[in-house]
């Protein structure tokens, strides 16, 4: 076996790309995604790719399942278990409101997830040692069982105790009698999840992980049985949220570290393309067929966090800090009050915008460009499919420029501007809010509508450069090819450093360590390659938000201080001598695969000319006008080449444009690297 599968799902396509690990070669496919039935379009895409299964030794795969399922509230029902007198917590929350919603005079909650009749209290209690003060009703803990299976037709339950994370004891023998009883419902437990503080989050990372397991577990496994019967008999793998990747049996227990796993693919190609391109600083822009996603890769390291939100829901998981909007390729335009909209609504799979021919009637930003005269009607998909541009300009005259009294290409810019306005405050959100100077970085842009759309986000935001990478349209997927297996563990320690004892310290962190390389030499990698990095998330006592720093060889608690207050101060631009608090402790355990090399391409011979397919007329957004633009075919294009604009450059699955302010160079790897004079 010496091939390596990886396979993206999208709004609007799903992405698959193999690696022969013996000659280097990379070769992709798209087909649309199939939201009724997931995995049919997964395996189509592997279809379309022509291999024989049993020559895959890993297979990757980035899914949105989970982030979908509880988005559109389609998850299982389920119920909540946890100690009596606490069955509000859930419900109670923070009280956060959204920003978008932080001045509106008259607010009220979303509905909540899971509603009180369906959330139960049992008694038993542990106090914040984790010592028990009241045993478990065990009595108890069968009758709400029964209470909520039999009676109201619960088939998964989230099973929340107070401080569990300090003693799990409770919650796993809940979970025993339950699935003695019941061993056909889904039981997930809070220090299975994740073994911190903070009772709300914990609780909502639990009953988010409840509501989606079912069905991804049902997902994978169909998926999986599905390869096999076609020959896979390799490792299959699941993108984390966080980076890295876990085996896919293994996902199925915590669904919840997979919810973002599908942006996150992006983001690992884009570390790694960091690495070798020696680019410390990029700004990530994956634009797909429903949503755009942005990410800063700071000095070669990505944004991570260790809470993120959901439909208002906190999760306790590692992720990449990832800036997402409602727009992409399939965004829908309409005008709303004399105003005109685009997205979050999108147009999908299917039917698919308007050009598509596939029944839809609203425009899309597709539709848009596709007028403007940036994609070539004949030569979409390959040839595969031909767009109706008849049909893209009768629906953006019906639906915008008739209500707001506009010509088609002024409505078309309109709906490149709104785009680009989200896009932007997308950006400045990770960049200039966090101090941040967009102009020090290079903009990456990937996804079906990277090279379609982020040279204009680069040009509005000054960025240095914008590079569209090969293979651009499925880099979310490439990426994955770049993963490591990853397993993290953590402890919540809530104690001053002046009170620990470097030992204790090193103690908990070895016992974290010890988990971390079982499991990998469970999962066949041998010591050498494995990766083991200690962290702590420290705060100075009285604050709310922690900040991780690496404890690898500390051998002093002074040290630990010491590296806090540097990243303190690097971060906040000041340290404190208030006393340090040392709020959890985490392993990260890493197991290193082989990865794809990026190759070099040939340099055209000094002067011989760039081969040019054609000229078009396409809007230019520097001049403001329909200009000429030169048409490039990127297949012939080779290192060294040097475009100006205006110019597009198309290819099988995605195209390039930038404007006749903006000039492009492919370099030695084959990436087009835009470049503008700014005044």
């Amino acid at each position: 076996m010496a091939k390596r599968l990886a396979v993206d799902i999208g709004g609007t396509f799903v992405d698959a790309i193999i690696y022969d690990t013996s000659n280097g070669e990379l070769r992709l496919e798209k087909d649309f995604t199939t939201p009724e039935n997931a995995a049919q379009g997964v395996l189509s895409a592997i279809t379309r790719l022509n291999i024989n299964l049993s020559d895959v030794e890993t297979f990757v795969h980035g899914t949105t399942l989970g982030l979908n399922t509880v988005l559109e509230r389609k998850g299982v029902p389920t119920g909540i278990i946890t100690n009596s007198g606490f069955e509000d917590v859930f419900e109670t929350g923070r009280y956060h409101r959204p920003r978008e919603k932080m001045y509106k005079l008259v607010y009220d909650d979303p509905p909540v997830l899971i509603s009180k009749r369906y959330r139960l209290g049992v008694p038993g209690r542990l106090n914040s040692k984790g010592d028990e003060v009241i045993a478990l009703d065990e009595v108890a803990i069968k009758q709400v069982a029964k209470k909520l299976i039999e009676d109201l037709g619960r088939e998964s339950l989230a099973i929340c105790f107070l401080h569990s994370y300090k003693n799990p004891v409770h919650e796993l023998r809940a979970k025993m009698i339950i699935e003695e009883i019941y061993p056909d419902v889904s039981v997930s437990i809070s220090s299975d999840i994740v073994r911190e503080y903070r009772e709300y989050e914990r609780t909502s990372t639990t009953v988010v992980n409840a509501y989606v397991r079912p069905i991804f577990q049902k997902y994978i496994i169909g998926l999986e049985q599905n390869l096999v019967k076609s020959g896979f008999a390799g490792e299959f793998y699941i993108t984390r949220s966080g980076g890295g990747a876990l085996k896919a049996n293994d996902s199925i227990e915590a669904p919840i570290n997979t919810i973002f796993s599908g942006p996150a693919g992006g983001l690992i190609g884009t570390v790694a393309l960091s690495k070798i391109t020696s680019r410390p600083n990029i700004i990530a822009v994956d634009m797909g067929g429903t949503s755009t996603d942005a990410c800063v890769v700071h000095n070669g390291q990505p944004a991570l966090k260790y809470e993120a939100s959901l439909e208002n829901l906190p999760l306790m998981i590692p992720t990449y800090d990832i800036s997402t909007i409602g727009a992409g390729g399939g965004s829908l335009a309409r005008a709303e009050n004399g105003l005109l909209r685009v997205g979050p609504q999108s147009a999908g799979a299917n039917p698919g915008p308007v050009c598509y021919g596939k029944g839809g009637s609203q425009p899309s930003f597709t539709d848009a460009a596709l007028t403007m005269g940036y994609l070539n009607s004949k030569k979409f998909l390959g040839g595969e499919m031909i767009l109706d541009t008849m049909k893209a300009e009768d629906a953006i005259r019906l639906n915008v420029c008739e209500p707001l009294g506009l010509d088609v290409i002024s409505a078309c810019r309109g709906i490149y501007d709104v785009l680009l306005a989200k896009t932007v405050s997308a950006v400045r959100e990770i960049t200039v809010e966090a101090g941040l100077d967009p102009r020090e970085f290079s903009m990456l842009g990937f996804g079906g509508g990277g090279g379609l759309f982020v040279p204009l986000v680069g040009r509005e935001m000054k960025t240095s450069e914008v590079i569209i990478p090969n293979a651009s349209s499925v880099f979310s997927a490439w990426g994955m090819l770049m993963t490591d297996i990853v397993q993290e563990y953590a402890r919540t320690v809530l104690l001053l450093l002046d009170d620990i004892d470097i030992t204790d310290l090193t103690s908990a962190i070895n016992e974290l360590a010890i988990s971390a390389r079982d499991d990998l030499s469970k999962g066949g990698f041998s010591e050498t390659s494995q990766v083991i990095e200690c962290l702590a998330e420290l705060r100075y006592f009285g604050q709310e938000h922690s900040l991780e720093i690496s404890i690898d060889g500390v051998s002093s608690i002074e040290e630990v201080k010491i590296r806090f207050n540097e990243a303190h101060s690097r971060r906040y631009g000041h340290s404190m001598s208030d006393p340090v608090q040392l709020v959890n402790i985490r392993v990260r355990g890493i197991g290193q695969e082989s990865k794809p090399v990026l190759n070099t391409i040939v340099k055209r011979p000094s002067g011989k000319s760039v081969p040019k397919l054609d000229n078009r007329f396409a809007y230019c957004f520097a001049s403001g006008e329909l200009v000429e633009f030169s048409v490039y075919d990127r297949e012939l294009l080779l290192s060294g080449d040097k475009l100006s604009g205006p110019a597009i450059i198309e290819e099988t699955t995605t195209t390039t444009v930038f404007y006749s302010d903006q000039k492009a160079e492919i370099d030695k790897y084959g990436q087009i690297i835009i470049t503008q004079e700014f005044q």
